[in-house]
């Protein structure tokens, strides 16, 4: 029995040595998404080991694990790409951001937690981070609209596929309501893109109408007196996004003159990008006479 406690000390050291020398943490943008919704996670890796590290080089040297607090089996479909090498210095931080989403079924509500793991080859050990929780929730659904893609140009011999916009509704956090656009099949079983809109009032109608491109303009009360204005394209991605004030008329969307889908009534609001630039009158270095 003497020999055993020295025996598990060195089978040990390497683990806390290298949990102590390089540290693993995850982050998350926000704790509750919705099913299929991107959930971008940021890894953050500090090197306190005295001495620069290589990572990056083979394709399993970040892992993540995902599992449901719920007792419900997490399938993973395929490991998420992080490959790409850097050196970090010792005393230095590094960031690696990765969705997970595509690469985890995580579509059943509930809580789940996130794990990743570093593998740290020049010691040939690993270093694993502290579990990360998020919620899982389910929208309530406002509006559903099925949609023909438009083919590429010069190309009309092929019947179109078709999709379908839905716009929901999610109560993040229990204290802010958020709209949702999701772009799936016909059916709704496979799901394109789910991404969130902004905030919005509780007693907020939305007004959605499609152009002839099919994209989906939206028009939504999203404070007293605030209406957020979004363009979606057929893939879910949102190529406009203005704000208007309600100033004696209430803004709505409404088809011009050409087919285009245009706001009417209400001020838009000039976005910062807009703003004109003033260039300061240059001061003369001659000496006054």
């Amino acid at each position: 029995m003497k020999f055993l406690l020295p025996i598990f000390g060195l089978v040990l050291l390497p683990i806390f040595s290298a949990s102590a020398q390089v540290a693993v943490s995850l982050t998350l943008e926000q704790e509750q998404f919705l099913p299929s919704e991107a959930l971008p996670v940021t890894v953050h890796i500090a090197n306190r080991s005295g001495q620069p590290l290589h990572f990056g080089a083979d394709a399993n040297w970040l892992t993540f694990s995902v599992e449901s607090v719920d007792n419900f089996v997490v399938s993973k479909n395929s490991d998420p790409p992080v490959q790409g090498e850097f050196d970090l210095d010792s005393s230095q931080v590094a960031t690696k951001h990765v969705d997970l989403a595509p690469y985890f079924a995580m579509s059943r509500p509930g809580r789940y937690r996130i794990i990743a793991t570093v593998k740290i080859k020049d010691w040939g050990t690993e270093v694993t981070s502290p579990s990360c929780s998020f919620d899982v929730i389910d929208g309530a659904k406002l509006w559903s609209r099925v949609f023909g893609v438009p083919l590429p140009a010069g190309m009309t011999n092929r019947e179109p596929e078709v999709r379908k916009y839905t716009l929901e509704e999610a109560n993040y956090l229990r204290s802010q309501l958020r709209m949702y656009v999701q772009v799936s099949d016909e059916s709704g079983a496979r799901i394109f893109k789910v991404r969130p809109i902004g905030p919005m009032v509780s007693f907020s109608q939305p007004e959605p109408q499609l152009d002839r491109f099919s994209n989906l303009h939206v028009l939504y009360q999203s404070g007293a007196s605030a209406f957020t204005y979004s363009v979606i394209d057929p893939n879910g991605d949102i190529v406009r996004q203005e704000i208007y004030d309600y100033r004696d008329v209430r803004p709505r969307l409404r088809a011009d003159d050409d087919g285009n889908i245009v706001v009417y009534g209400g001020v838009r609001r000039v976005k910062p990008s807009e703003m004109p630039v003033i260039k300061l009158p240059v001061e003369s270095s001659a000496p006054a006479k």
